[in-house]
């Protein structure tokens, strides 16, 4: 016995192939348009705000603000907004030092890398960042402590 065609099989079967061929290209896509940490995190205002808010912290810290007392503060934000929208995925460039020059002959140890660290903390926590993407961010950041902390 044959099984014959219906004009509505042929066109069930062509719609079920043209899906299972899109699928592959429709969760590429959903990959390739999934938002980049700087947009989870607000984008470029909302950084600047977990920045500010941070290096309020750390004028506050006596563990660490005698580091930065001679620090302008200002720039200080501008380049770290840089420096964060870029590693996030944003489209910011970079254009400072690169830590280990940022940070030659301060003799900065591991306990100020840590202070400033949950000085940053603290400040997400603050402006409401998700722990999860808070996580993402320190990932990004901690392997910065080599070049800033001199042994």
């Amino acid at each position: 016995m044959k099984l014959q065609s219906s004009p509505l099989t042929r066109n069930l079967a062509s719609v079920a192939l043209t899906c299972a061929m899109a699928l592959p290209t429709l969760a590429h896509a959903q990959m390739a348009s999934s938002p980049t940490l700087y947009e989870q995190l607000g984008g470029k205002p909302a950084i600047t705000m977990v920045v500010h808010d941070m290096l309020a912290n750390v004028v506050a810290d006596n563990r660490i603000n005698h580091d930065f007392a001679r620090t302008n503060i200002p720039h200080l934000q501008m380049e770290l907004v840089s420096q964060i929208c870029e590693a996030t995925g944003g489209p910011c460039k970079y254009t400072g030092l690169n830590m280990q020059q940022a940070h030659k002959g301060m003799n900065l140890k591991t306990a100020d890398f840590n202070a400033l660290v949950e000085d940053l903390q603290k400040s997400m926590n603050s402006n409401s960042v998700p722990l999860g993407l808070q996580n993402q961010l320190l990932a990004i950041l901690a392997p910065m402590e080599p070049d800033v902390v001199h042994k």
